[in-house]
């Protein structure tokens, strides 16, 4: 990732990310969500947080990491990463794995 010649302070950084989270949450169909993640994104992004969404029902399923790789050829490594984050991260995935196995019209 490139970085910036002086870093960003930490709540410049914080309040940043309450912004970009905020327009996120305010777009309330898939199409628009998509629609901002292709502007905002680009396409290695994409590729790379898709490929972590996609192990992340395997995980929980338990699937061993090789066979998770080999059905979705996303990297060992990268499939660890998105465990360690499901083990110890902020919770974000089990929020949206939550929110995809509720019945439509309810929101949370």
């Amino acid at each position: 990732m490139k970085q910036r010649p002086q870093p960003v302070p930490d709540r410049d950084a914080e309040a940043a990310l309450d912004a970009l989270s905020r327009a996120l949450a305010g777009l309330s169909k898939p199409e628009a969500v998509r629609a901002f993640l292709v502007d905002l994104c680009t396409p290695a992004e994409l590729e790379a947080m898709a490929d972590r969404w996609k192990v992340v029902p395997l995980l929980l399923e338990g699937v061993p990491y090789r066979e998770i790789h080999d059905r979705t050829l996303v990297s060992v490594t990268t499939i660890g990463r998105v465990a360690r984050t499901l083990e110890r991260g902020a919770g974000g995935y089990g929020l949206a794995i939550e929110h995809q196995q509720r019945p439509s019209g309810r929101r949370a």
